[in-house]
């Protein structure tokens, strides 16, 4: 027996959010679906009998360093239910393929069909989700935590292919974003037993990710060494780089910022001191700033800059 399509919990936590002003957990669907003033049509879909304004879009590629997790695992699902209801906005999760069995650039692949799924989602080929009701097209944002920042960064590059009008890319967001290379930097040196992301443990890692007799100063690990779209980072869209100085891979993150800047690309970022990789998925705190930091980005100038996030033209200290 076919069942009538339920609105996400992601959906719902932004649209209650944004007109009524309460929590979800105060109120039951029924309840929730009163105050918004919704009904269900005979034919399951929505009948609302008020004006709900549409939400940015964000593609969100989850961490694991290309090997562990998936888009249902419990912490990255909370945090996009997270971002889902700080921001408002609607969120797609991508489930991509993993190393080894799946080396990369399967998951650049993955993420890319994924946009080309939004793409077809805004066109309404075959008919559009009902959850998706509410995206705007015209403002899609990429977010990616870890080797999900390496994700995004990499499915940008490859995306500058494609026609995805009506669907636009209005920046990225890269969270302790997962790259390196052969020479360690002075943060991969000096954290080199963390607990968190150990050197031999990340070498590890990379030897699992990248095509076979590769090295990690190849551009999948190591973004500013060369190869086939480094000819292009100038058209990339503004870019949002967080990192934390207690985290071995911040250097890395540096490293692109500067990179970007000589580039000419819009960059924005944030170094914390101390912190650890991962921190925003253990520490409350921590996971509100990148929030709301993540808000003021995608929000184009609606709230004021968040203290501590470095605006263009102000270089990356080394």
């Amino acid at each position: 027996m076919a069942t009538k399509p339920l609105p996400p919990l992601l959906l719902l936590l932004s649209i209650l959010l944004l007109t009524a002003g309460a929590q979800f957990h105060q109120h039951t669907w029924q309840e929730a679906f009163d105050v918004l003033g919704i009904s269900w049509n005979r034919d399951g879909t929505l009948n609302r009998t008020i004006e709900i304004p549409m939400l940015p879009l964000v593609v969100y590629l989850h961490g694991g360093d290309f090997v562990l997790f998936s888009a249902s695992t419990v912490i990255f699902h909370n945090f996009c239910n997270d971002i889902a209801a700080t921001l408002p906005a609607v969120v797609v999760s991508v489930e991509h393929r993993l190393a080894p069995e799946n080396r990369l650039p399967a998951a650049y692949d993955d993420a890319l069909n994924a946009l080309l799924w939004v793409q077809s989602q805004a066109l309404g080929i075959g008919g559009r989700d009902p959850w998706l009701e509410y995206a705007d097209f015209s403002r899609v944002y990429l977010l990616g935590s870890a080797s999900g920042g390496n994700i995004v960064y990499h499915a940008a590059l490859r995306a500058l292919d494609f026609d995805l009008r009506p669907v636009k890319i209005r920046g990225l967001m890269l969270n302790q974003a997962y790259f390196g290379g052969v020479i360690r930097t002075e943060s991969e040196i000096r954290l080199k037993d963390d607990t968190h992301v150990a050197l031999y443990v990340n070498d590890v890692l990379w030897s699992l990710a990248l095509p076979r007799n590769l090295n990690r100063d190849h551009e999948f690990c190591n973004p500013i060494s060369g190869g086939t779209y480094l000819g292009r980072v100038y058209r990339l869209p503004k870019v949002y780089v967080k990192g934390d100085y207690g985290d071995p891979l911040v250097d890395r993150s540096v490293q692109l910022v500067r990179f970007l800047q000589s580039c000419r690309v819009e960059v924005y970022y944030r170094f914390n001191e101390g912190g650890f990789h991962g921190i925003e998925l253990q520490n409350r705190t921590a996971a509100e700033q990148l929030y709301n930091d993540i808000k003021w980005f995608v929000g184009g100038g609606k709230v004021a800059m968040p203290e501590g996030v470095a605006a263009p033209g102000h270089v990356a200290d080394q």
